[in-house]
């Protein structure tokens, strides 16, 4: 039986070393010549479905390139997904619990097999620099191995302790849920597309995954290889479509179970409120499992190593540009070391280069034409709301090449309750908020309806301790960067208006997708 114990991490790769930047530069060639311009059609029932209507993926560093399509599901795609992956249910519940992990572990793999071309499609489709995709494909195979043994525990009868008592035999069983919906985001969409449905799926449920439009290269690229490792047919369906409609139906319907979402706080309540309304014909209540945005702060006190917070403030505030619900959106600084910390940081973010994910930039393009659109928003009432200290434009163009490319914007003095602020931007413009004192900063970082990820840089004791209590996240880092959880070592997850607080890569997870049933025989 696999262990729990067994599980290690994924090392990240050293692009320092020049032999991996070389293998790295002929993935990309590789990709090119093999997966861009690819088409990856449905996957219904095991059958490759076309359909008439395909969506594109664009380039954003470089918008006139499609990087491939996929077919477009239609709600009668999503229909016949649905009921097949209910007919497959009845055989995929049967399967003992390591024979499903064994498809996960083939899966994780094939997938450190390709590790690199998964690394180079993203950095073509989404713009990911290097260690940002290496770091995300990392995390992929982490969720495979760390779920599959984690399923370990949920397996046969008295799995789970119960007390004894005379003259009987009692014990708690876990059982999977059904049939259910994942719908994940364009800025992890390796990572999450696959931690998402892997959970469900071990523990034995069956799974429709409806990718992102903005990604659907990887997507089909990561489907692709479950059914390598041997899913059999119905347990995946695989349905790129457009949420508004697809989402919206198999959100609603009542024969889904669960549904998974990672994305926007608007979407994922929308997704809780439908799924609330119980459908004519349905006999249970949904469960829902949302991971939602970020106003993430990192605080830097008078006592902190101003010169690892100001890393730890680049590193969290601009990894992939900012496109992070994890990302550090707000730096918060005690009034005594504001002015140091302020030029250090904008003298360190000044220093990033700007250009294409093939390139190994460190901004690329933000994702699409609405994200760049609402960016452009944000940098428009910049200068009311503070000082704009570096960047401030977005200009859509780099070395000649048209892209949705935003600069790295550091906007100074911004009040608490600003815009800037209060409201989830997922791009590369930072606001940082002067406190009085420790407690002050304390409280601007509690200052929104958000509790994703935050920081503190101090080297007081006591006051880490307060944080440890009252800094009202899901994930609270000290001295170093608020981005960058790993399976199993950080469950990750937040609460408040951030999501449930399901915590994925941890030791509770799987519990989501399964149901107790208490079984007792009288001796």
């Amino acid at each position: 039986m696999l262990k729990i114990q067994d599980y290690r991490p994924q090392p990240f790769i050293d692009f320092t070393r020049a032999e991996n930047v070389q293998a790295y530069e002929a993935a990309i060639k590789k990709v090119r010549a093999e997966l861009v311009g690819k088409h990856y059609p449905l996957v219904i029932d095991g059958e490759r479905v076309d359909t008439a209507e395909k969506l594109e993926s664009i380039n954003p560093c470089d918008t006139s390139e499609v990087v491939g399509t996929t077919a477009k599901a239609t709600t009668q795609d999503a229909e016949r997904a649905l009921q097949g992956a209910w007919k497959a249910f009845e055989t995929w519940k049967t399967w003992d619990m390591d024979a499903r992990a064994r498809i996960l572990l083939k899966a994780s793999a094939i997938l450190k097999r390709r590790h690199l071309e998964a690394c180079a499609l993203m950095s073509i489709e989404v713009g990911k620099s290097y260690a940002e995709a290496d770091v995300e494909v990392a995390e992929a195979i982490d969720f495979l191995e760390y779920y599959a043994r984690s399923a370990m525990k949920y397996a046969g009868f008295g799995s789970h302790e119960t007390t004894w008592f005379e003259g009987e035999e009692n014990g708690l069983m876990s059982l999977p849920l059904g049939v259910g919906v994942s719908i994940s985001p364009w800025n992890f969409p390796c990572a999450i597309f696959v931690g998402m449905l892997a959970a469900p799926i071990v523990v034995g449920n069956c799974v429709i995954a409806k990718p992102a439009e903005d990604s659907g290269l990887i997507a089909g690229f990561i489907a692709d290889i479950m059914y390598e490792a041997g899913l059999p047919a119905g347990v995946l369906q695989f349905l790129p479509a457009v949420g508004a409609d697809v989402g919206e139906y198999l959100t609603t319907h009542a024969r889904t179970r669960f549904i998974t979402f990672t994305g926007s706080r608007a979407v994922g309540l929308h997704i809780n409120e439908v799924a609330a309304k119980v459908q004519s014909g349905q006999k249970w209540i949904k469960k829902v499992v949302l991971e939602l945005g970020g106003k993430d702060g990192m605080i830097v006190d008078e006592t902190a190593d101003l010169d690892v917070a100001i890393t730890a403030a680049v590193q969290g505030a601009f990894g992939f540009n900012g496109q992070k619900c994890s990302a550090m959106s707000r730096l918060i600084v005690v009034d005594a070391v504001y002015d140091d910390v302020v030029s250090g940081f904008v003298e360190r973010a000044g220093k990033l280069k700007m250009g294409t994910g093939e390139e190994n930039a460190n901004v690329t393009a933000v994702v699409n034409q609405m994200s760049f659109d609402k960016i452009k928003g944000y940098l428009e009432i910049a200068p009311q709301e503070g000082k704009v200290l570096l960047g401030g434009e977005a200009p859509g163009e780099c070395n000649g090449q048209q892209g949705y490319y935003v600069q790295a914007t550091i906007v100074g003095d911004v009040k608490r309750d600003a815009r800037l602020a209060q409201e989830e931007i997922f791009g590369p413009v930072i606001s940082v908020i002067r406190a009085r004192d420790w407690q002050d900063a304390l409280d601007i970082a509690n200052s929104t309806e958000y509790g994703l990820t935050g920081g503190v840089c101090s080297r007081d004791r006591a006051r880490l301790e307060q944080a440890r209590q009252e800094f009202e996240v899901g994930n609270l880092y000290f001295n170093r960067k608020i981005t960058g959880a790993i399976v199993g070592v950080q469950p990750f997850g937040g609460y408040n208006m951030s999501g449930t607080d399901s915590k994925a890569g941890g030791p509770d997870y799987l519990a989501y997708f399964m149901q107790l049933k208490t079984v007792t025989e009288r001796w």
